[in-house]
């Protein structure tokens, strides 16, 4: 019985400690319709460039690095459209095929738990010169659709899938 005890509350400090560092080594982002948490050695830029809102980068791995992995966010504004969550699904979708270079689709499902509901949709394409992967969110409130994509080189998805899910999984729609 004690070993079991023992086991129980070294597994609870573990857990403490693992909360702790998280919050230590992680900054928060804050806008009027969102926020983000992500790791402090990436970098944010909220220029708004390439149509995104918000672009969190992953640190360079070397000087001959030529990609930089990253989580970004997009808001669209679908007022008057009537768009529901399956419809933005669809169009999406039909997008990656139509309008990607060999663009794949590996997984697509929602997710509601509590009141958050969401898509995910995995999907590889090239962009010029790079074969991507990507990861997205796809949310819908108050007539805004909300993108949330981690974009990787397709080599690297499995290495930064583990701390771009955390990024992901830390958006909240205020």
């Amino acid at each position: 019985m004690k070993p079991r005890v023992a086991l129980i509350l070294i597994t609870f400090f573990m857990f403490c400690v693992m909360q702790d560092t998280f919050a230590q080594n992680w900054k928060s982002f804050n806008s009027p319709n969102y926020s983000i948490k992500y790791p402090v050695d990436w970098a944010i830029d909220t220029a708004k460039a390439m149509g995104t809102t918000t672009i969190i980068f992953s640190p360079l791995e070397s000087d001959s690095d030529q990609f930089r992995e990253n989580v970004n966010v997009i808001a669209q504004d679908l007022t008057g459209q009537n768009i529901s969550l399956g419809d933005y699904v669809k169009i999406s979708e039909r997008q990656i095929k139509d309008f990607m270079t060999e663009g794949k689709i590996y997984e697509s499902a929602t997710f509601k738990t509590g009141d958050r509901e969401y898509h995910k949709i995995i999907f590889s394409g090239t962009q010029g010169v790079f074969h991507l992967k990507f990861e997205q969110y796809y949310f819908i409130k108050n007539n805004n659709a909300f993108v949330v994509t981690l974009t990787t080189a397709a080599d690297k998805f499995d290495n930064y899938k583990p701390t771009g899910e955390q990024i992901m999984n830390s958006f909240t729609l205020n």
